[in-house]
């Protein structure tokens, strides 16, 4: 006597050995004795052999008709043999029994298993839509055949490249061309970002990069909703002086300026005035919304995104010939020993003299024409003079609070894009392309209106942030709790020390119209200058308020990506440059990790050869190979440039930030496209990367 029986799931059959009330040894044809429950035993038989039985019943079953079966099943549960004597006939014989026990068992949308061998057949609305959602999972299995095959064959199917950056960082696993491009990489064995630019899914690498950043960043695009700008309300006294900006030609959000009274009478009063959107946006109303949505402008080479609409910014710049609202700190001064001898916040119309450009003047307002050394021949000399001899002091005080002095033994470097017209592009408001022709330029950090513009806003930040903390009103404050090694800058609503900067605290309320914290704190502020001492009670963010820290951690997480989109793109026009001056070889400085950087350019990468060397060494290194879709460099060491045993730091930290920043930012590109996925609709695994190269 041989039985079948039900494995979990799995039909076996086998001799009967035993056979109780409960269980039976069945001994299968690999000699293997098992125990199974009689409620799973479905069928005992004298013949064929249990081996032929399975392979004939499972050659029957795909000939019986489900939806013959399906019409002649009673409505009520039925047993596999009851319906197999129905279709064959009343002598079905054991294998036409587990010949229909296979084919119902197979077919779940057409019968419902109610165990033990018997079943009920699904009600005809039910079976409809299981057949359109069978025949629609059938027809996507062909789909993504078709997509598969013409990636294979080098050509992107419309679809793939609609969703691509989809595919590669946010995926749908469950979908069609995700599962093509899997199936695709894994046919001809490439890596999916290869396979996806040789069959021209990506425009360009320029493209490739900047849409990457509008799919996470701003999904619904750039564009602003027609606003207009909020007026000024309030009834704002003249302010008598003549302020002056200093920011670069490109600068539209002019948010600081800066004004000298009372030269030469022993007692000097330093203004310091910001744009203010403030008193015109309130907390909640759509400008701020769409501010908060944002957070921040975006910078990178050539083009920016703004935090708020040119029309708004422009209504509230600092802009030359206007009396414009501002927020203004005015901070006195003994003329001679530059000590403080009182301070005063004023909401106020500042008359704007002039937008003074830094890139127009840095070769003519130096040092030497700010200390008297050489002829002042520009406008606001004696005023510019006296912001460079405060400025100079405002930097020794801090220095002797951080401890150590602020070193910049790197310069800044600036990116200008030419277009084929010849414009730049951040003049005319093109949309850069990625073939432009780019200029890098350097500025020495710390010249002196950068010095006079950052000694200000720092004197402002210190200064109202201890004036919040005093009265009991919250801000956004940015703290350092020391210099040590891994000590980060943190955001938070505590006035707490900036070991970095050497103060007391710190808050960000210099930039409201590119920094959505700054329109907070500004906000703030305002409260403040209107209401004094009870300024807690009517200020728009009260001591824990949750909003305050939704604008911290939602501030955070957008600059923390902007300024790594930023530092991408920086470093696909610096690659992008190397082609284009025909440079070969570069000197550079070791690093850690067998990275070097670059003397001339901001440019970090790895070169062979560079991990046996000690960190600082000067070595001159060859480009043997560039990939502007990894942001790759590839290169090695050909010449030791110094004698130098060991690799000392030089004196100052600021290159320490930086160097963590870069290895931060220096790892391969990594895409959220998984080639263990082994079948379609498959559970994915981990991320893992692509090809290799810096992040994007």
């Amino acid at each position: 006597m041989y039985a079948l029986f039900d494995d979990a799931g799995k039909f076996l059959a086998g001799r009967v050995m035993s056979e109780a009330d409960a269980s039976m040894q069945i001994e299968l044809d690999s000699g293997k004795r098992v125990k199974a429950k009689a409620a799973n035993v479905l069928l005992k038989f004298a013949k064929p052999a249990p081996a032929e039985l399975l392979a004939q019943a499972a050659a029957q079953s795909t000939d019986i008709d489900l939806d013959l079966i399906w019409e002649v099943a009673p409505a009520e549960d039925f047993g596999f043999d009851e319906l197999a004597r129905e279709y064959f006939s009343e002598s079905a014989d054991a294998i036409q029994q587990a010949a229909m026990l296979m084919r119902l068992f197979e077919a779940p949308h057409y019968f419902h298993r109610r165990g033990k061998g018997r079943f009920k057949k699904a009600p005809e609305d039910i079976l409809k839509q299981a057949l359109v959602a069978i025949e629609r999972k059938k027809q996507q299995a062909l789909q993504i055949e078709q997509w598969a095959r013409e990636l294979a064959a080098g050509t992107c199917p419309a679809a793939i490249k609609e969703e691509l950056y989809k595919i590669l960082f946010k995926p749908d696993k469950n979908g069609p061309a995700y599962k093509a491009v899997v199936e695709a990489a894994k046919a001809t064995q490439r890596a999916p970002l290869d396979l996806l630019k040789d069959a021209g899914a990506i425009d360009s690498p320029y493209q490739f990069h900047f849409k990457r950043f509008l799919f996470e960043h701003f999904p619904k695009g750039t564009g602003f909703p027609a606003l207009d700008a909020p007026p000024v309300k309030d009834e704002l006294p003249l302010a008598s002086v003549k302020a002056f900006s200093i920011d670069d030609s490109m600068t539209t959000e002019i948010d600081d300026a800066l004004s000298v009274q009372g030269l030469g009478t022993g007692a000097v009063t330093y203004g310091i005035h910001i744009a203010a959107p403030g008193l015109a946006i309130a907390p909640g109303a759509p400008v701020d919304q769409l501010g908060r949505a944002r957070m921040s402008t975006v910078y990178m080479p050539g083009h920016k995104i703004t935090m708020l609409p040119d029309s708004v910014v422009q209504a509230y710049t600092l802009i030359e010939g206007r009396d414009c609202p501002a927020v203004s700190l005015y901070v006195t001064f003994d003329e001679a020993t530059l000590a403080v001898t009182g301070s005063e916040t004023k909401l106020e119309r500042v008359p704007i003299a002039a937008n003074l450009r830094h890139d127009q003047l840095d070769g003519v307002i130096t040092d030497a024409t700010l200390s008297g050394e050489a002829p002042a021949d520009y406008a606001f000399a004696p005023e510019l003079a006296f912001a460079f001899r405060l400025a100079k002091h405002l930097k020794a005080q801090r220095e002797v609070v951080r401890g150590k002095p602020e070193n910049f033994n790197r310069p800044d470097y600036s990116f200008k894009l030419i277009s084929a017209n010849g414009e730049n592009t951040m003049s005319d408001g093109i949309e850069p392309q990625g073939d432009e022709q780019v200029i890098i330029g350097t500025r020495a950090r710390g010249s002196a209106l950068d010095l006079i513009v950052a000694e200000a806003m720092i004197l402002a930040n210190s200064t109202w942030g201890g004036w919040l903390a005093e009265l009991g009103v919250p801000g956004i404050y940015r703290s350092q709790a020391s210099l040590a090694p891994g000590i980060k800058v943190r955001m938070g609503t505590k006035a707490l020390p900036h070991a970095g900067m050497g103060v007391a605290q710190y808050t960000w309320a210099t930039s409201p119209l590119r920094r959505y914290v700054d329109l907070v704190n500004q906000w703030q502020i305002i409260a403040c200058a209107k209401n004094g001492r009870t300024a807690a009670l009517v200020a728009p963010f009260k001591p824990k308020d949750a909003e305050l820290f939704a604008v911290i951690s939602n501030f955070d997480g957008a600059y923390s990506a902007y300024n790594g989109f930023q530092s991408s793109m920086e470093r696909y026009w610096t690659i992008k440059h190397l082609g284009q001056a025909g440079i070969t070889e570069l000197d550079a400085a070791v690093m850690v990790n067998g990275l070097v950087r670059a003397d001339t350019l901001p440019l970090v990468f790895k070169a062979i050869g560079a991990d046996s060397l000690p960190r600082h060494a000067k070595v001159r290194v060859r480009i043997t190979g560039v990939d502007l879709l990894t942001l790759d460099v590839h290169a090695s060491v050909v010449a030791r440039l110094d004698e130098a045993e060991t690799g000392e730091a030089p004196q100052g930290d600021a290159g320490d930030e930086d160097d963590t920043e870069v290895l931060d930012n220096a790892g391969p590109l990594t895409l959220a496209i998984d080639l263990a996925d082994a079948e379609p609709g498959e559970a994915a695994s981990a991320p893992q990367g692509s090809t290799g190269g810096a992040a994007a």
